[in-house]
């Protein structure tokens, strides 16, 4: 028989939806001006919901941009304390003639909810809130102590977070972290998320004349930016995929063979991936490694675009006076992103044609984190997520980067539990994003369990 509350949110299943309509139809845009009242708006729904259902000290904590959304419940005497992490921004909707509905019209279609910021991040921040509600309306009580952090600027680098977790303030005291922001790895497959790679953004800008010049009276003579950028983005690494940068791959810590036989055993269809995934004629990396190495394991360098110049109709036969390419680089455990940036910062000096000045800035940047799964929070996630499926967990990496994962581990000393609920196919950041309505409602469902099995481990500290 299900307990109360797992009873209570087979019960409220159609609300719980419906609530997540209404979060998904604010356009929380992080990255736009022009939304950041939106932002603000998301912020307060959520702490408005956190408060009805009988969190406390709810608040929103300023910060230089959007701000975080605080709460806490601190009444479970010698328990584990839990930091539950999740964000309230989303990605730009573009392109919008991709998408099958309107992309903050949250519409339900082959057993998904679509809408951005479906499952990255809102509909997996709304699963913490209903679990804890499931368990306060039902028992009074929570199995753990919890408090609650949700921030508003994780798409765009998380700043503003990073900055309140470095002050190592008393209200993200905890033994544990919870991150919702990750994926199962197939369908009805629980999945625990041990590993992501950091990452440094960068922009790298070429400058030649003072001003965009007529190619006509200037051209043979004048230098032209994007020809210097398009010279330096060549060198950066080869066709095989491998970076060029000098000591780059220097101290990277390798998969061990028993992860690597864990992940052969996966049921992943590459053909399927390229075809299903991906969309393209053929997989392109580095020889020698798996697809699955390649997207966990392995750094990467990719260039997410390069404006300048005239784009416009028609023709303008311009040398534009400077070009700009917008380029990043995924770390794996063993590097840096100080070290990383400076390695490629140097070389990209040494790469200058001339007739040009080059200039590299860091937009933002993240440490690549393991988690151990022989530490016990893992282990209550994996009896929750059994309990649920039926099935035995696996253990996964993510070729993406959650910066705070690092930021918890480095400034507060905290385990991080990333226990997900997404696809691969949801289209994170891609039109279309969706959240399979299934992995909702039973996430919440395994999440309360998690609470539950959380509460049965002695906290090493009394958090």
């Amino acid at each position: 028989m299900p307990s109360d509350a797992l009873a209570y949110v087979r019960e409220h299943n159609v609300r719980f939806l419906d609530e997540l309509k209404s979060l998904l139809r604010i356009p929380s845009v992080s990255t736009l001006p022009e939304h950041a009242g939106d932002c603000r708006k998301a912020a307060e729904f959520l702490a408005a919901e956190l408060r009805r259902i009988g969190m406390e000290n709810v608040r929103l904590i300023e910060t230089g941009g959007h701000p975080l959304v605080y709460a806490d419940w601190l009444h479970a005497e010698g328990k584990p304390t839990m930091l539950a992490y999740g964000h309230y921004d989303v990605q730009p909707p573009d392109p919008l003639d991709e998408w099958l509905s309107p992309p903050f019209e949250p519409t339900e279609r082959n057993g998904n909810i679509y809408a951005r910021g479906a499952v990255d991040d809102k509909g997996q921040v709304y699963m913490h809130v209903k679990a804890f509600e499931a368990l306060l309306a039902t028992t009074g009580k929570l199995p753990v102590n919890v408090r609650v952090i949700i921030e508003g600027e994780e798409e765009v680098g998380g700043e503003g977070i990073a900055n309140f977790v470095a002050s190592n303030p008393p209200e993200l005291k905890a033994d544990f972290a919870l991150v919702s922001d990750t994926e199962m790895f197939a369908p009805d497959l629980p999945t625990l998320c041990v590993g992501l790679r950091g990452m440094i953004y960068t922009e790298l800008e070429v400058r030649g004349a003072k001003t965009d010049l007529h190619s006509g009276v200037y051209g043979g003579a004048a230098p032209n930016p994007f020809f210097a950028l398009a010279l330096i983005l060549s060198q950066l690494k080869d066709e095989n995929g491998h970076i060029l940068i000098p000591g780059f791959y220097d101290g990277i810590i390798p998969p061990s063979a028993e992860e690597l036989k864990a992940w052969e055993s996966l049921p992943f269809d590459e053909e399927n991936y390229r075809i299903h995934e991906v969309g393209a004629s053929e997989l392109v990396g580095e020889p020698g490694y798996s697809v699955l190495e390649r997207t966990w394991a392995r750094p990467t360098l990719e260039v997410h675009g390069m404006p300048g110049g005239f784009i416009g109709a028609g023709a303008k036969t311009v040398i534009p006076a400077r070009a700009v390419a917008k380029v990043s680089m995924r770390l794996v455990p063993g590097m840096t992103p100080q070290r990383s940036y400076d390695l490629y910062q140097k070389y990209v000096k040494h790469l200058i044609p001339a007739g040009v000045e080059v200039e590299t800035r860091l937009i933002h940047s993240g440490e690549a984190c393991l988690i151990p799964v022989d530490n016990p929070y893992i282990q209550a996630a994996t009896h929750a997520l059994y309990e649920v499926w039926g099935k035995e967990t696996v253990f996964i990496r993510s070729g993406g980067s959650i910066p705070i994962v690092g930021d918890f581990d480095r400034h507060l000393g905290l385990p991080c539990v990333m226990m997900g609920f997404g696809l691969p196919d949801d289209n994170l950041h891609a039109p279309n994003e969706k959240f399979n309505l299934k992995n909702f409602f039973l996430g919440i469902e395994a999440l309360v369990r998690f609470f539950e099995e959380a509460g049965k481990i002695e906290p090493a500290s009394k958090g």
